[in-house]
């Protein structure tokens, strides 16, 4: 009886992981979301397009991963399975994608991978695959594409927060400045300056700073600060303290504000053809952190660099 493909990102790249230690290249460093891309690229060749036009499929491959999508719940993800009967009976399988991946490092007797120098080997593979009509290749190669597009908003991610120095702790009183401000403007009372001692008026400004990350509208906004104020009062209640992972959507919104802000200065520093001392000192800092908290070695973590300092220079 014909077994179907795996169909959750995750699961995959365990699938990648294992038979890359069983194999000859193991010692090759990988760099992070090489193979969560590859498996991206390969989950989406067995996805069936769904019947409602209301969802594509990278949210559909999102969703058959556990993802949280927003406006879609978890019975949104049983009718998606039910609608294709043979979903996963076609597609890419692994042992192509560690073929690809083995035949770049040989090819180029490389010591270092990265999800583009992967993404490269699997288009140039296409060509080769004696199974894939015309079609498909076609249906392939975009799929090439949206995997990149994924992998884009990842390493520009991943450099953002590795320049954000103290991440957690930017991010923590952020947050907690946000939540003061909520918390006033919600019971309309005044806020006391830290230096000055004078009462003032919760800062608007800032508050749809953050709220605008994650498109939070004006007329919304209202509803989006009660939510948040009757949260914190759930947690106290139940003697536990809101904090920084007590909301996903927030959390959203305070990174990316945390990004936005960042930006020009990631901007500059990477796409710097001949950087001063201190811009040289804050990439040593990044590559740094990069290669002690991310995960990376130093070839693939200057790679990084270089390439998202390219898409924000677009």
């Amino acid at each position: 009886m014909p077994i179907p493909y795996n169909l959750k990102v995750t699961e995959e790249e365990k699938i990648y992981e294992k038979m890359i230690r069983e194999s000859d290249v193991s010692e090759v460093h990988i760099a992070p979301h090489t193979l969560k891309v590859a498996a991206m690229f390969t989950i989406l060749t067995r996805l069936k397009d769904p019947k409602k036009g209301d969802i594509d499929l990278v949210k559909k491959m999102r969703l058959y991963d556990g993802e949280n999508v927003e406006g879609y719940a978890l019975a949104d993800v049983e009718e998606l399975k039910k609608e294709h009967s043979d979903e996963g009976m076609s597609g890419i399988d692994p042992r192509y994608v560690i073929n690809r991946i083995s035949s770049t490092i040989i090819r180029k007797n490389i010591t270092s991978i990265n999800a583009l120098d992967v993404l490269r080997s699997l288009k140039e593979g296409l060509d080769q695959h004696p199974s894939i009509t015309a079609e498909q290749k076609e249906r392939y190669l975009n799929f090439i594409s949206l995997a990149r597009k994924e992998y884009d908003d990842i390493a520009k991610k991943e450099v953002q927060k590795a320049f954000v120095y103290s991440y957690e702790e930017s991010a923590k009183t952020l947050m907690e400045n946000y939540l003061d401000n909520v918390e006033a403007y919600c019971n309309k009372v005044k806020l006391r300056d830290p230096l000055t001692g004078e009462e003032i008026n919760p800062d608007e400004k800032l508050m749809r700073s953050i709220e605008e990350q994650i498109g939070i509208s004006e007329n919304a906004k209202k509803a989006f600060r009660e939510e948040i104020l009757i949260r914190i009062s759930a947690y106290a209640r139940k003697g536990k303290r809101f904090d920084y992972n007590s909301h996903d959507r927030l959390r959203e919104a305070i990174q990316k504000k945390l990004f936005a802000d960042l930006k020009d200065v990631v901007k500059i520093t990477t796409s710097s053809k001949t950087p001063d001392e201190q811009q040289l000192k804050k990439v040593n800092e990044v590559v740094a952190r990069l290669i002690d908290e991310h995960g990376y070695n130093s070839s693939s973590a200057n790679e990084l660099l270089k390439y998202v300092g390219s898409l924000l220079n677009r």
